[in-house]
């Protein structure tokens, strides 16, 4: 059996962007792109209906492409486990109320022990100081916090299952 990736918003987004004229923007569009056209299929690919909230909001052109790429990846629930889950990273700080979204990221990939959770969002989720402190709070409910990582960490991996 394949391992597990959880899609998170960034990913279909950056896809489909308009070629950014930033540089580490860029980098990221063209990294994410070589990671879905050539590494998904090695990978059993998860997301949830909060992302697709996410992506269907927008110019209606962009948003149908950013839906067509997860049509056929199957959406995890949220329930009670992870609404629990993800109240707790808000109540604790971990994630701020604002970006209440990526805490339900997080929490789904956790309750449903996906193996990786796949971003580029780098401000609340794919950050070094919050790594802890999901993990922190994912022991607290016996849970083993997913692999967060970016597109570029998976290609050039020479691991095969």
């Amino acid at each position: 059996m394949p391992e597990a990736v959880f899609i998170e918003t960034t990913i279909p987004s950056y896809y489909v962007a308009r070629p950014p004229q930033d540089i580490v923007q860029a980098a990221r569009q063209r990294l994410t792109i070589e990671w879905w056209d050539k590494h998904r299929s090695k990978y059993e690919l998860l997301s949830s209906q909060i992302v697709i909230d996410e992506i269907a909001q927008g110019e209606s052109a962009m948003a149908a492409k950013r839906l067509q790429m997860l049509a056929d990846v199957r959406l995890l629930v949220i329930n009670d486990a992870v609404v629990e889950v993800a109240e707790g990273l808000l109540t604790d700080g971990v994630v701020p109320a604002k970006a209440a979204d990526d805490a339900f990221h997080i929490a789904c990939a956790g309750v449903h022990r996906v193996d990786f959770l796949l971003t580029w969002n780098c401000r609340h989720i794919a950050n070094p100081h919050n790594r802890d402190r999901i993990r922190r709070r994912f022991d607290g409910h016996g849970l083993d916090l997913p692999v967060i990582c970016t597109p570029e960490e998976f290609i050039g991996d020479d691991y095969t299952a």
